[in-house]
C-alpha cells in the first residue's frame, strides 16, 4: 500500500465524516466549520490528483469566500438556539446523513480509487502520463473559455440574479 493510497483514504474519510457532520449537527456555526473542513479535505484530494490550480481555487473560493458568506448569513439570521422546529429538522438531517453516508462511504474510499487506478493504466499495466499543463491555470482557462464558455456565462448570470435577490430579501423596511 503506497503513501498516496493512505493519504487518499484519510482525506476521503475526513471529507465524508465532516460533510456528514455539516448536515447533522444542531449548531449552525459548527455545521459551517465542519463544511470548511470538508472543503480543505477536498482540496487535498485535488492535490493528490495532480491538479494544483483546482486545489488552490478550492481553498480560495470555497473554504475562503463561500464559507465566509455562509457564516455571515448565519450571523445575520441570528436563529434562536432552543427553537423546536430546528431540533426536528436536525434529527431528520441526521437520519438522512446516516442513510446516505453509511452505504456510500466504502464505495468512495475503496471502489472509486481502484477503478480510477485501473482506468489510468495502459494495456501493459503502466501508468499513463498526464498531459503537459494538466490542472494548471492555462489548461483550465483554455477549457473554461472555449469549450465551457456558455455554461460559464449562464452560471455567472444566475449568481448575479441570486445576489440581487439576496440583497432585496435581506433589505429591511424602516
Amino acid at each position: 500500500m503506497s503513501w498516496e493510497w493512505i493519504l487518499f483514504a484519510t482525506l476521503a474519510a475526513v471529507a465524508i465524516a465532516s460533510a456528514a457532520l455539516a448536515i447533522s449537527l444542531k449548531n449552525s456555526l459548527a455545521c459551517a466549520m465542519s463544511l470548511g473542513v470538508s472543503f480543505v479535505a477536498m482540496s487535498g484530494l485535488f492535490a493528490l490528483l495532480h491538479a494544483p490550480f483546482v486545489a488552490v481555487i478550492q481553498i480560495l473560493v470555497y473554504a475562503g469566500a463561500i464559507l465566509v458568506l455562509v457564516v455571515f448569513v448565519i450571523m445575520l439570521l441570528n436563529l434562536p438556539a432552543g427553537d423546536p422546529r430546528l431540533e426536528r429538522v436536525t434529527k431528520l438531517r441526521a437520519v438522512l446523513a446516516a442513510a446516505v453516508v453509511v452505504p456510500l462511504a466504502p464505495i468512495a474510499i475503496f471502489a472509486i480509487p481502484a477503478a480510477a487506478g485501473a482506468a489510468g493504466r495502459d494495456a501493459a499495466g503502466s501508468a499513463t502520463p498526464l498531459p503537459d499543463g494538466f490542472g494548471g491555470v492555462g489548461a483550465v482557462a483554455k477549457s473554461l473559455f472555449t469549450t465551457w464558455v456558455y455554461p460559464f456565462e449562464i452560471v455567472s448570470l444566475l449568481l448575479l440574479v441570486a445576489m440581487v435577490a439576496a440583497v432585496v430579501l435581506a433589505k429591511r423596511k424602516i
